[in-house]
This record gives C-alpha cells, structure tokens and sequence, in this order.
C-alpha cells in the first residue's frame, strides 16, 4: 500500500546562541518518535539542520548538545582585529570566519549536503539580487557558512559565481521554501527573542543578533499567514520570557533542558494537532 501521509519539513530558524534552544525541541520532537522526510535551516538553524540531518536519532542530538554546551562565544565569533581595521578604508568584516568554519569541519557528520541520511536544504541569501537561495548539493560547510554570514559581521561566501550572505536577509524562516520543495506538512522550530531585556545589548555583534531575532519574528508571523493555505503549520512554541542574548553561549545547558521539558508537555497536550502562532513569536515583553 502506497504511503499517503504528507512530505514533513522540519524548518529550523535562525537567532544566534539560541539556537541552543532547537536542540531542546529536536531532543523532545525525537523522543516522542518523530522523523521529518526533509529539514530546512536557514542561519544558525542551517547549522543545526545540517548536523541533524547527518545523525537524525537520539544518539546524535546528544553529541550535538555536548558540541553546543561546548561553545564559547570566541570559538564562533573570533574578532578579525585587521579585518576591522580595514573598515575605516571601506571594506573588511568584524568577525574571522575561520572560527566558524573549522568548527563546522570539525563537527558535521558529511562533507556533501546531498550525502545527508535526511535531505537538507540550507538556506542562504542572495547579496547582490536580495534573492532567497536554497543550497541541496555541494560542500556542507560552505553552504552553512554562507547561511550564517551576518553581514558586516562575517564576509559573504562564494558559491557557483553567487556572493551569498546571512538566510536571515531574505528568509530566515523559511516556511516558503519548504512549501516549493514539496513540503504539505511544515514544523517550524523556531529560536524566540530576547524578550525579557531590561536594556538594549552593549557590543555591536549583539545588538545585530538581537535585532536578527525581531526580524526572525515578524518573518516568521508573515510567512505563517501568507502559507497556512498551502500547508499544515504546526509552530513549535519558543521559550519566554527569555533575557540572555543571542551573543551569549553560556546559556546553553539551561536552554537545551527549558526547551525539551516545555516542548515534551506540548507535544503531550497535542501540540502538533494545533496550527497557529505562539504568542511569544508576536511583539511582546515583560
């Protein structure tokens, strides 16, 4: 008998040291006997789709929050002291991206997106045309590096003659292309704001993130409603009220726990039978 249940997508958004936050949710979406048919990240969630989709069972997730309560902010966002310089002259990048890279080379579990046990589709941006690229095939770690390239922040990443920069610049949540992938069912993980702050971030790279993350939101409210007709959505609710910021990696144990006790009760109170939008996704605080 044919297999009549719709193609899943799982869609990981971005949103910085949160993303230790998606970790909580596929640590709980698993447990509870879940396999998506393909997994679509844009940003950081580029990272952790893209890990997932190469070890897509508990085993894996358990490595993947070992690497993520690992992380120190350094070890991802090493300032390029020279390259920062250089801006004064009207170019260079904030952060050295060799940080990140070789992060990736150390952890990802492939090397080619289209040898994932899952089909991964990362998601990045276009930086000259604003247009949304969605990267299948080729070397792994370029694609992710290219879907987290902030910009002004990281340098963009050349792939096949496109200069790409950051998801988050035309799709960090990318309900869109899961849907034009096939997708009937869609379950977007997404990684919530910093809703509790009692002040705005201090550095710049902070400041960046944490507007990504209100970016992140109101994409995230728009695309929901603009795609709820061609698709089930089901939204997984993020953590709130949350106060660290999206440059803090030091959260990473508490957020991972949070995030798989609260989606393990949603999922136990039928969560996945709901379609709408957390509250905590729309404009809020505390």
């Amino acid at each position: 008998m044919a297999d009549l249940s719709p193609t899943t997508a799982w869609v990981l958004a971005g949103g910085g040291s949160f993303g230790a936050i998606q970790v909580g949710m596929l640590h709980a979406l698993v447990a509870h006997g879940l396999r998506p048919d393909l997994v679509v990240g844009s940003s950081v969630g580029a990272i952790n789709g893209a890990y997932f989709a190469g070890a897509p069972d508990a085993d894996g997730l358990q490595q993947l929050a070992a690497i993520w309560c690992g992380l120190r902010r350094s070890m991802v966002f090493p300032i390029a002291w020279r390259n920062l310089l250089a801006r004064t002259n009207g170019g260079g990048f904030a952060v050295d991206p060799s940080g990140l890279s070789g992060l990736l080379e150390q952890c990802l579990p492939y090397r080619m997106l289209e040898h994932a046990r899952v089909p991964v589709h990362v998601v990045a941006t276009d930086q000259l045309g604003g247009a949304t690229v969605a990267l299948s095939r080729g070397p792994a770690v370029a694609a992710v590096l290219a879907s987290c390239a902030i910009p002004a922040v990281f340098p963009p990443v050349r792939i096949d003659g496109q200069f790409l920069i950051d998801g988050a610049i035309a799709s960090n949540t990318p309900i869109s292309v899961a849907v034009r992938l096939g997708a009937r069912r869609v379950i977007v993980l997404p990684t919530g704001f910093a809703c509790a702050l009692q002040t705005p971030p201090h550095s710049a790279i902070a400041n960046a993130l944490h507007a990504v993350t209100l970016l992140i939101a109101h994409q995230l409210a728009d695309e929901f409603e603009h795609y709820r007709t061609q698709a089930q959505i089901v939204v997984v609710p993020p953590l709130c009220p949350l106060s660290a910021s999206p440059y803090d990696f030091s959260q990473a144990a508490t957020l991972i726990e949070r995030a798989t006790e609260q989606t393990r009760r949603w999922l136990d109170s039928g969560g996945l039978q709901r379609s709408q939008l957390a509250p905590a996704l729309l404009a809020h605080g505390h």
